[in-house]
């Protein structure tokens, strides 16, 4: 462990854990895990039971918070916290463009990948417990993705959880990727819905942009794509508490004129590319529906072909008439791959992925339903990026699983409502304990 470092009212420490790459061959391979510890200063010397954090994603590495920033000022009270980069991601051995090619061509680099779901990163968890807690059981928070991660550790290796909670993160047990979006495409539909209800100038806005989009299919500054399905996916906005307005503010200065007519501002460009570039969580595009793999049905672009039975996000349909144009989120796609310079030298390997036909299952109703794990979870109303019904179904199968629903906050409410949110939980927790 390196020396600890401070910020305001916190003490940190770096943490680095070398686990196999393959759990079912303990003796081979290995990469490194990142993790930082963080503790509130005047608990420093304190011997307080952990609380492990598992991130949104998949794809993206633990917050860097500054100070006692959202959910973790409350965590900081009772709890040592550790910030874990799952595999992949962050500081964890990232795999990306750059360092896949290591790996081999596309055949290996999906084999690779397939080691980086939520079984893996509970295994990497159980691995590590032993050298942070000294054995002892620890409380996991898991958001989102990380909440997947959870519902797995309660299905495989519940003795190493003192208490479990999960925010806006309870999967689907059994449901293919394509019932997902099944349910999702309605969802977005929704919200789409309420943000152009709430500014409706920008129903205009958002057909100039997409005829303009059909007829020069721009390069953005930084090497992006820009085509008209690529702008629809900037409703992943909408899924979060500030989304519809960001969305707003980016639509209203669009354009610009110039010489030879009107064009993109610059400024549209630069925040479009960095909403919709992979760059810096290509797993996110490359593992988000192998996520939902079990079995030998592959998830075969899922979101893809969900989508042809939505025809009302057909952009150019829209366009022929007098529809709006719908906004799409939360959904990986082969153009995905196509657009984004980050992951196109990974398109064949995600093709691979989706292909696949060996994934381990990675929920257990029976032993979830005789679960002993204290374990809370905040299911946010009509959330966009987890179905409700999903999630609640599930709740239900989880014996002994308290839940806070509310339509107070988006998904993102451990976030925006971090505190609160996760005192509730805590509190629920406890209830059933």
């Amino acid at each position: 462990m390196s020396a600890s470092y401070r910020q305001p009212g916190v003490v940190l420490s770096d943490r680095r854990f070398t686990v196999p790459l393959d759990h079912d061959a303990p003796t081979g391979e290995t990469i490194e895990l990142y993790a930082r510890e963080v503790v509130a200063s005047d608990q420093a010397d304190q011997d307080l039971p952990w609380l492990v954090y598992l991130q949104g994603g998949p794809g993206f590495g633990a917050n860097r918070f500054v100070g006692k920033q959202a959910w973790l000022g409350r965590a900081l009270e009772e709890y040592r916290v550790l910030l874990l980069d799952q595999r992949g991601t962050g500081s964890s051995t990232p795999a990306n463009r750059q360092t896949l090619p290591l790996r081999g061509g596309p055949r290996e680099q999906a084999d690779y990948l397939a080691l980086f779901r939520a079984d893996s990163i509970v295994r990497d968890c159980e691995a590590i417990r032993p050298a942070v807690t000294g054995g002892a059981p620890w409380a996991v928070l898991g958001q989102s993705f990380g909440g997947f991660c959870t519902t797995h550790y309660l299905s495989t290796a519940p003795q190493g959880l003192s208490t479990a909670l999960i925010t806006g993160g309870l999967p689907t047990l059994d449901g293919h990727a394509d019932d997902v979006y099944r349910a999702a495409y309605p969802r977005i539909e929704r919200k789409v819905a309420a943000h152009y209800a709430r500014y409706p100038q920008d129903i205009e806005r958002a057909r100039r942009i997409a005829e303009y989009l059909l007829l020069n299919e721009p390069v953005l500054n930084g090497g992006y794509r820009l085509t008209v399905e690529a702008f629809q996916s900037l409703g992943i906005l909408l899924g979060g508490s500030e989304g519809s307005h960001r969305l707003h503010y980016l639509l209203e200065n669009a354009f610009v004129r110039t010489a030879q007519g009107a064009a993109l501002s610059d400024a549209f460009q630069e925040e479009a590319q960095s909403l919709l570039s992979y760059a810096g969580h290509p797993l996110y595009a490359l593992v988000h529906e192998a996520c939902y793999g079990q079995g030998e049905r592959p998830t075969a672009w899922s979101a893809e072909r969900v989508r042809a039975d939505f025809p009302q996000f057909d952009a150019a349909k829209s366009l022929a008439g007098d529809g709006p144009v719908l906004f799409t989120g939360e959904s990986v796609h082969p153009w995905t791959f196509d657009c984004d310079p980050a992951l196109r030298p990974l398109r064949e390997t995600a093709d691979l992925l989706a292909e696949r036909t060996d994934w381990p299952v990675l929920y257990d109703p029976a032993r979830l339903a005789a679960n002993e794990v204290p374990v809370a979870a905040a299911v946010y109303h009509d959330d966009m990026y987890v179905d409700t019904d999903h999630a609640l179904q599930t709740a239900r199968t989880i014996r002994g699983l308290r839940t806070y629903v509310t339509d107070e906050f988006e998904h993102d409410g451990v976030r925006a409502g971090g505190p609160r949110v996760l005192d509730r939980l805590l509190s629920l927790a406890r209830d059933e304990a």
